[in-house]
Order: C-alpha cells, then structure tokens, then sequence
C-alpha cells in the first residue's frame, strides 16, 4: 500500500473543501423555518385528530382504535411541543439572569 503526501495528490483526489459556514441571517431563517414546520405539524395532527371524533361521532365508518391512536398522537405531540416552549423559555430567562 502506497502512502502519498498531501502535496503530491492533484486537485481531484483533494477532499471537497467545507463549505462556508452560514451567516447568523441564513441561521435564524433556517431555524425559522423548521419552527415553522414543526408546529405546521402538530397543527396537522390536532387536525386530523379532530377530523376522526368528528367521523366517529357522527357515525360514520371508522374503526374506534384508529380514532384513538390518532388522538393520542396529537397530544403527544401538542405535549412534546409545550416543553420544548418551556425548556426555551426557561433558558432564556436562565440567559436573561447572567450578569454582563
């Protein structure tokens, strides 16, 4: 097995270069964005939560168990994306407390 030193390998052998980091700007709409859709997603599933009890109540043809599996995953979900809110509102305050 050959060892060659880094000089003597030609540009397509050279690793890709990393890509330049992101600007704060491009960071916070990035971060923006996923918030967005994380919470586009719990919405969708209290949706579709809502849109099961409403078939299951007025008697059309669906199975109890999926109604309740449906309802349990939107409160999961509503549950998980409240204490994400309090875990980031506890760390700012937390932020908010340090002398400068």
């Amino acid at each position: 097995m050959a060892i060659h030193s880094i000089m003597s390998m030609g540009p397509a052998m050279m690793p890709a270069q990393a890509k330049a980091a992101p600007t704060t700007f491009e960071s916070q709409q990035k971060f923006g964005a996923y918030l967005k859709d994380a919470i586009q997603e719990v919405n969708s599933a209290q949706v579709q939560s809502d849109m099961m009890t409403e078939k299951l109540v007025r008697g059309e043809d669906v199975d109890l168990h999926n109604v309740m599996i449906t309802a349990q995953k939107a409160s999961i979900a509503l549950s998980a994306t409240m204490e994400v809110r309090n875990k980031v509102v506890e760390a700012y305050q937390e932020i908010m407390r340090m002398p400068v």
